[in-house]
């Protein structure tokens, strides 16, 4: 008799394998997002993240570890800061030591078991911080392979993860575009960013919202026009992050450059 967990497997390798490619045949349109906003319910959460005013001080990954039970020294994270170093020969140098929870005390990029390396000043072209977390995809290739359905998208848009049904298969782990999927240390079940669901759904902020000193990170509904983060959406240039892959991520970025990845 085939387990429920073996024929998951061999279900979701096959839907896994054509969902993404048809999806990505759908690109980033601010028009088409706009036509989105009238959906069955009224709240469409989406967040936005501005670059220029990024630190790189960690303190959005401090406060969202412990808010989410998230075992402080572990090495994994719901968000984390990515610092990008670009030099005046062309080359990208990326880092996020313990996922920036500590900020950045070093100059020298963390280059993990290659050790630190140190840029002169003169060598570098620009610098800048790009914080990272759950895009909350519209097309999201997560909840399509998750075989038991213990990642499930709410009404609102929000992709949670049901921590007492999830097998830990790691499909949806894999299937993850953005790579900010992982295993809990503790609950041994798929984990990632919520946009504090707990907190939002009774109308309080994201942690990580609320601990940025500089307003780097913040959370709108993309359904209300008045809403002040739908309308820098709406009117101003943002990006998001590999539209290509069509999943209709609903992060959105203000002054991303064509190096972050």
């Amino acid at each position: 008799m085939i387990s429920r967990r073996s024929f998951c497997k061999k279900s979701i390798l096959i839907l896994g394998g054509i969902a993404v490619p048809l999806a990505a045949l759908e690109l980033f349109d601010p028009k088409k997002l706009a036509a989105d906003r009238s959906g069955p319910s009224t709240v469409r959460w989406v967040f936005l993240v501005d670059t220029h005013k990024c630190v790189g001080c960690g303190f959005c990954v401090k406060a969202c570890k412990i808010e989410n039970e998230i075992p402080y020294d572990a090495n994994v994270s719901r968000t984390w800061v990515e610092r990008y170093v670009v030099t005046r020969d062309g080359k990208v140098h990326i880092d996020s030591p313990k996922a920036a929870r500590d900020g950045f005390t070093s100059t020298s990029i963390d280059q993990g078991a290659l050790g630190m390396l140190k840029i002169e000043n003169s060598d570098i072209d620009k610098a800048f911080f790009v914080p990272k977390l759950c895009n909350q995809c519209d097309n999201p290739p997560c909840v399509q392979v998750c075989p038991v359905g213990a990642t499930y998208q709410t009404s609102d848009g929000v992709v949670l993860v049901d921590r007492s049904w999830c097998i830990g298969c790691g499909y949806c782990v894999m299937a993850c575009p953005y790579g900010v999927r992982f295993f809990h240390p503790v609950y041994h079940a798929a984990e990632k960013c919520n946009f504090c669901y707990h907190r939002i759904s009774k109308g309080m902020k994201p942690v990580c919202v609320e601990a940025c000193p500089f307003g780097a990170r913040r959370i709108g509904n993309i359904r209300d026009p008045n809403d002040p983060v739908t309308r820098i959406i709406m009117t101003e240039r943002v990006n998001v992050l590999k539209e290509e892959y069509g999943t209709k991520p609903q992060v959105f970025y203000v002054g991303l450059t064509r190096e972050v990845k």
